[in-house]
């Protein structure tokens, strides 16, 4: 029986001759050929089989057309795709002088000024592409080949095209492993989001300067998944405490650009590129950092438990949520995200630090003391420009008080804000969706497990959902979070499809 490589050499005969074998990855394996019509050497990618039967060879193609409309610079043109012989394939040049990976392989870690500018150019290509509704999706050293000491982008289309056996929403095979690079995979497509935009390439390529300039990728799991979980979850580690010359500036970009959540990363590569050439005068040189938008913005960071029983935990992140809510509700105020908020909790990092991360003026920070029917509660605000309190406050209250305390805190920041950064910002407008202490205790407890995600989490939060629910069936949020956590069992198969979908919509 002939090999692999035989029935490809019959199926390209007459257009081209294949000398040797580049490289094999989980996708795709490339040979190096020589083009008979035009003379030239050329690089022929071909999709495994497996994943060619999966995909099917109309969708290939397609999105593989759609690439080839791509013409810049920093982008590697297309030359030639097909569908032969059983093979799925398309051809590009020949790059001789290999990828970023082979030269971060290696140098281990680049020069700052050759990290920075292979990145911009690699930016810049990518916003060309974004603004033509094109997300490469598997951005990576593998992929950022250097002609003539140009980077150019490799590979636009097949991660869309290996996706698209999922309608070309969720970039899954069906063996339930999402498509892309897990050392490079933004927080949403390592959760399997639906819609992703050119912010996850962006996040990626944050993750490759990261590598370039430390010799080591942000994240590194013991395994796929748990690399997965790290970008999805834990932020990344600082910068200048692994290479301490890397300027400010630079590692605050590259924090900005890795935030958890897409909304607080620039909102463009090309913002991306103009960031990273804004001259290295401080925070203020940042793109975005020094408009009115930013001191009207607020960062609720994650309340410490300080009970001395560790299951407190619920309530604390509980009253956290409680104020990110209270907080997004005021108009004209601008609240980091809980995503984003979470993925820094006990991270020990400076406010000011945690300020361009996030890119607000100021943060709020918390203790709570639960004890019986006791509650203590600590509050501070801290600008972050210079590290400066701006408020700070310690509530007495009996359990029932909550809500009055969760309300007086809230009318505190702002008042606070109005008084030092900016004046326009709205009144909060505070909404309770029960009255009754005890749903509202299993209500929280309910999100907080609903947040750890996993098969018995989501089981302990139905549980604590349901009895909100019955301490009050008019409780709504119970409701919701009830829905949701059917609805996000079917992904960890904690309940066959059809009857969480059932329960779900019930």
């Amino acid at each position: 029986m002939p090999t692999e490589l035989e029935r490809l050499k019959v199926a390209l005969s007459g257009r081209y001759t294949i000398e040797r074998t580049i490289g094999s990855g989980g996708m795709a394996t490339v040979y190096q050929a020589e083009d008979l019509k035009h003379h030239r050497k050329v690089a022929i990618k071909v999709l495994r089989a497996e994943l060619a039967a999966e995909v099917g060879a109309e969708r290939f193609l397609r999105e593989i057309e759609i690439a080839a409309q791509l013409q810049h610079p920093h982008i590697l043109p297309l030359y030639d795709s097909g569908h032969d012989g059983g093979f799925l394939y398309y051809v590009m040049p020949f790059v001789p002088a290999g990828s970023l990976r082979d030269l971060m392989d290696r140098e281990v870690r680049l020069p700052i000024e050759v990290a920075v500018r292979i990145a911009r150019a690699v930016a810049l290509a990518l916003d060309y592409a974004h603004r033509r509704d094109v997300v490469h999706r598997d951005i990576k050293p593998e992929n950022i080949l250097l002609s003539e000491d140009q980077p150019v982008i490799a590979d636009f289309g097949i991660a869309k095209a290996t996706s698209a056996a999922g309608d070309g929403e969720v970039a899954l095979t069906e063996g339930g492993l999402a498509v892309g690079t897990p050392a490079y995979m933004s927080p949403e497509q390592a959760t399997a989001e639906r819609k992703l935009d050119g912010r996850t390439d962006l996040y990626g390529l944050a993750c490759v300067l990261y590598e370039s300039l430390v010799g080591e990728p942000p994240f590194a799991g013991v395994n796929v998944r748990s690399t997965m979980a790290l970008h999805a979850t834990q932020p990344a580690p600082s910068l200048r405490s692994k290479r301490p010359d890397v300027p400010m500036q630079i590692d605050q970009v590259i924090a900005k650009a890795m935030a958890k959540e897409p909304s607080d990363r620039y909102g463009t590569s090309l913002e991306f590129a103009e960031a990273l050439a804004a001259p290295a005068s401080g925070t203020a040189a940042l793109r975005g950092l020094g408009d009115v938008g930013v001191q009207r913005a607020v960062a609720v960071l994650p309340f410490v438990n300080t009970s001395s029983d560790p299951d407190n935990e619920y309530f604390s992140d509980g009253i956290t949520d409680e104020l990110i809510n209270a907080l997004a509700k005021v108009d004209r105020l601008q609240v980091a995200s809980r995503t984003s908020a979470f993925a820094l909790k006990g991270s020990g990092r400076d406010v000011r630090e945690i300020g361009a991360m996030l890119n607000v003026a100021v943060v709020l920070e918390g203790t709570v003391r639960k004890a019986g029917d006791q509650l203590r509660i600590t509050a501070q605000l801290t600008n972050v420009a210079d590290g400066r309190h701006l408020w700070s406050e310690r509530y007495d209250r009996e359990l029932r008080d909550v809500f009055q305390v969760q309300d007086e805190i809230a009318r505190t920041i702002v008042a606070t804000l109005r008084r030092t950064l900016v004046g326009d910002v709205g009144e909060p407008v505070p909404k309770r969706y029960t009255e009754n202490l005890a749903a509202y205790n299993h209500y929280l407890r309910g999100r907080y497990h609903w947040n750890r995600r996993g098969v018995d989490g989501l089981g302990e939060a139905v549980k604590h959902f349901e009895l909100a629910i019955e301490e009050d069936t008019g409780y709504a949020l119970a409701h919701t979070g009830l829905a949701d956590s059917y609805a996000l069992q079917l992904d960890y198969r904690g309940i066959p499809v059809a009857a969480g979908m059932n329960r779900a919509k019930a």
